[in-house]
């Protein structure tokens, strides 16, 4: 599936409503280079889910959970990921596994341990379609 985004509303909009065919246990990698749009998708899905909180990318501390909606949400930033063992040793394999909804920035960079049943999701801007177009790939479903 291939869905153009025009805007910033386009794209969380877009996830919004991806939200609503999610069930728990489901893992959603989210690639495509610095700004893309990979955290937007997040806020628009966190939306979709119920969860009210204010959706950031965990750049820093690697994971944040979110609870208080349809489904828990597990955001995980592998950005700063040196080895796929630091992913082991916060409890990666607990949460992917688990009731909610993980969603993982810059899953390539740990594709060894992203498993077989994970949805896709690539972002790519182009800017000869404008600057705040964004192509969202999704692969998977």
């Amino acid at each position: 599936m291939i869905y153009d985004s025009f805007s910033y509303e386009n794209t969380l909009r877009f996830a919004y409503d991806f939200s609503k065919y999610i069930k728990g246990g489901t893992v959603i990698c989210l690639d495509g280079e610095i700004g893309a749009g990979k955290t937007v998708f997040a806020k628009g899905f966190a939306l979709g889910l119920g969860i009210d909180d204010d959706i950031v990318s965990p750049t820093f501390t690697i994971m944040q959970v979110y609870d208080g909606g349809r489904l828990p949400l597990y955001h995980f930033d592998a950005y700063r990921i040196s080895d796929s063992d630091e992913m082991y040793e916060i409890g990666f394999e607990d949460y992917l596994f688990g009731s909610g909804v993980c969603i993982i920035e810059w899953s390539e960079l740990i594709e060894n341990i992203i498993p077989d049943f994970a949805i896709k999701i690539r972002i790519d801007r182009d800017v000869q379609k404008g600057l705040d177009y964004r192509r969202i790939t999704v692969e998977g479903l």
